[in-house]
């Protein structure tokens, strides 16, 4: 018994003097991101009103009574198509009028011609004065005249009959119907208002301080609040050349393509990209990173942890900030195209760390 003692003695005081294992040195994972360079774009969104391209008012150019209207409210019509009519009992007595004083005009016409023949030929002959040749050649010149005047009397009441029936001026569907049968109207009064079925626009108020960043047709997105799903695209096709309220440019956008959801009349937005100026004056390519991978220093430097894949370590590198856009900020100095840095957790980050890339299926460098 004395024995078994002394051995586990002897075991547990040799299992005391073996040197401990040093524990092994901590990698630590961080969260990367590849950058490239991009172009330092900043975007404005802008409100805008959905509208027709093509919309007008319909008025009679003559005066008088609605006989008949022969479309509603919403309804689709071709160009051409007859829309109202007014009655036409006036209008024809008028016509009726202006072709028997044009005839009478005719008929004078041939007498006073003839008159003055035969005083051309009795004036050579000596028989008749020189006056009284003056006078048929004088009567002459002034039916020619009358039949002038009889014509285009003629030709206006003809034309004001064919104007008493309102035309579609092209395919589109009335959006007002502002008259009613046996209703007394004047000229230019509108009767109906029409869209046409050619596309919808955009129209929007852009600032000065954008306008001048604006060229004809450039390709714009278009998103809708009420139509969140929706995305699409605008051509620009008038910019406004004379500011109106607040200082802002009419500006017109036209949608490259139709959607039955659009109404004219619904909010729009607009988004205006355009080549930024960094607060440093930079223009041209940059490099976007997130705002997570930033880390302030003294006298209002910047830096982040670029990594080097030779030695698996991250080195503090100065960069210059420009502007910051979206939680992202444009680099203009500092980092390369390709180059990987630490997008989180930098302040425990130290210059010539060791650390590894915190993803199963990044590329590791050994």
């Amino acid at each position: 018994m004395r024995t078994f003692i002394l051995i586990t003695f002897m075991l547990i005081l040799f299992g005391c003097n073996q040197p401990v294992e040093s524990s092994k040195k901590i990698v630590r994972p961080i969260m990367w991101t590849q950058v490239s360079l991009s172009n330092f774009e900043q975007i404005r969104t802008l409100s805008g009103i959905v509208a027709p391209v093509e919309a007008t008012k319909l008025s009679f150019e003559v005066s008088g009574k609605i006989q008949s209207i022969k479309v509603n409210l919403g309804d689709d019509v071709s160009k051409g198509q007859e829309l109202a009519r007014l009655n036409q009992r006036s209008f024809i007595l008028g016509l009726q009028s202006a072709q028997a004083k044009y005839e009478q005009a005719k008929a004078s016409l041939v007498d006073a011609k003839n008159s003055y023949t035969r005083y051309s030929k009795l004036i050579k002959q000596g028989v008749v004065s020189q006056s009284g040749f003056d006078n048929a050649k004088a009567t002459y010149e002034a039916s020619k005249s009358a039949v002038d005047v009889a014509k285009a009397q003629l030709d206006i009441t003809e034309k004001n009959l064919q104007d008493n029936i309102l035309l579609a001026p092209y395919d589109g569907i009335i959006t007002k119907r502002l008259f009613e049968p046996s209703q007394q109207i004047s000229a230019g009064q509108s009767v109906f208002e029409i869209e046409g079925k050619h596309g919808l626009e955009v129209r929007v108020m852009v600032p000065e301080t954008l306008i001048q960043e604006l060229t004809q047709n450039t390709i714009l997105p278009i998103r809708f609040p009420v139509l969140p799903d929706i995305s699409m695209q605008a051509r620009i096709t008038e910019i406004g050349t004379r500011a109106e309220s607040a200082n802002a440019f009419p500006v017109t956008v036209v949608l490259q393509k139709d959607n039955s959801l659009l109404r004219a009349g619904m909010t729009a937005e607009v988004e205006f990209s355009f080549e930024g100026i960094g607060r440093t004056g930079h223009k041209g390519p940059s490099i976007r990173v997130p705002l997570t991978a930033l880390s302030a220093g003294l006298d209002q430097k910047t830096f982040v942890y670029v990594y080097n894949p030779e030695n698996q370590q991250v080195h503090k590198t100065a960069v210059q900030t420009e502007n910051i856009l979206e939680n992202e900020v444009f680099i203009s100095s500092g980092l390369k195209d390709g180059e990987i840095i630490a997008t989180a957790g930098v302040a425990f980050l130290r210059d010539g760390q060791q650390v590894t890339l915190l993803d199963d299926h990044v590329q590791r460098f050994n």
